[in-house]
């Protein structure tokens, strides 16, 4: 690829076309249609959008652990999502191994650090107490503090054993000593829901949202539950998480139906889900929120604009002179599609998004998504 490139004819999200100018891994120019100079030009011909390169704030990038891993650019910039943040695949015992892999690779990488030490090694990682241990995982938060953006804790059954509610406590504890917001996978009780929204504070992420399962933040009647207003009302931050059984058409109508926003869109994405659904791609996610009504506007900005105020790095969630080049090129596509979610159910959707290409700190890809049988 040529230090100097053109993106020609490329259409903003508010509708304007333009010309993007990269150079020595930077956005030096933005312009109008056709003025654009430079040594290799890709003209998308005013068919695709771009906006900043996607982020997606729940993945698992630790090949060896299963079933829960994957290979950081197979889920990455091959699929459109120029920025992801494994959540809690290691933890203290292995964050280095995945921080070294994240060097390695093209994707931009950061890491909720799981508060087990073994993190995904097994999956009821939560279930021994003695696995918590404080001193290694600030050890391990203070050797990779600009990698590490939060602390995981996957707070349901499964996970937790008898433990209920006590490793979320730990986890508080874990948090007031490392000044770092926690990311709460929700599920399966107990513990019940109500417990584990009563422990969250401003900035702390409820991942798996949107899940359909028994232990939900939605009553009976699909009315939201008095405890998530509040958490709501105190700045929690509401991430989809969608994975293998973590996200219901139904629960997300009911959450649209009452205001509530997501903050974020995250795939949840690990081999399998990728390979054989219902998760495929970050572009098969986001279909189902403009299924679901959501604007295209804000769909995306689920994937750049508000990822990127998380995170506290607004240059990975804007386009603009001067900064490192990180893009993500994609069509809407007029075509009549079935979308599946978590719990089998589907729903036809009207149109689907399209990755074409990709800008990676700087370095332009044409971009394959390859799941075959997503849409």
């Amino acid at each position: 690829m040529a230090d100097n490139v053109v993106l020609r004819n490329i259409k903003m999200l508010g509708g304007t076309s333009a010309d993007i100018v990269i150079e020595n891994r930077k956005i030096v120019d933005i312009t109008l249609p056709g003025m654009g100079a430079g040594e290799e030009v890709i003209d998308y011909q005013n068919k695709a959008y771009v906006s900043s390169g996607w982020i997606d704030m729940h993945v698992h990038a630790f090949p060896e652990f299963e079933p829960y891993g994957d290979d950081i650019d197979e889920i990455g910039y091959k699929t459109g999502v120029t920025t992801i943040v494994d959540a809690g695949s290691t933890g203290a015992d292995r964050v280095h191994e995945l921080a070294e892999r994240a060097r390695q690779a093209k994707t931009n990488v950061f890491a909720f650090l799981n508060i087990s030490r073994i993190g995904l090694e097994r999956v009821d990682e939560l279930s021994d107490l003695s696995l918590l241990n404080k001193e290694e995982l600030k050890q391990a938060v203070k050797k990779s503090k600009d990698f590490i953006v939060g602390l995981k804790a996957r707070i349901s059954n499964s996970v937790v054993g008898q433990n209920d509610i006590k490793p979320l406590k730990i986890a508080r504890e874990f948090s007031k000593e490392t000044k770092l917001p926690l990311m709460v996978h929700i599920g399966s009780g107990p513990p019940d829901i109500n417990d584990v929204l009563g422990l969250l504070k401003k900035k702390d992420v409820i991942t798996h949202f949107l899940n359909g399962k028994a232990n939900n933040l939605f009553d009976d009647r699909g009315k939201p539950l008095p405890a998530f207003l509040k958490a709501i009302k105190r700045g929690i931050h509401l991430d989809v998480g969608h994975g293998n059984a973590s996200f219901s058409f139904k629960t997300a109508e009911q959450a649209k139906e009452y205001g509530i926003h997501f903050h974020t869109i995250s795939t949840d994405i690990y081999r399998k889900n990728r390979l054989h659904g219902p998760v495929y791609s970050m572009a098969n996610v986001l279909n189902k929120f403009l299924c679901l009504g959501y604007s295209l506007k804000e769909v995306i900005n689920g994937v750049t604009v508000d990822a990127a105020a998380w995170l506290n790095k607004p240059e990975l969630g804007r386009i603009a002179k001067g900064d490192i080049a990180n893009l993500t090129l994609f069509t809407v596509e007029d075509e009549t599609i079935d979308l599946m979610d978590s719990d089998g159910e589907k729903r036809e959707a009207k149109q689907r998004i399209e990755v074409k290409g990709v800008v990676v700190n700087g370095g332009y890809h044409a971009c394959k998504v390859w799941a075959e049988a997503g849409y």
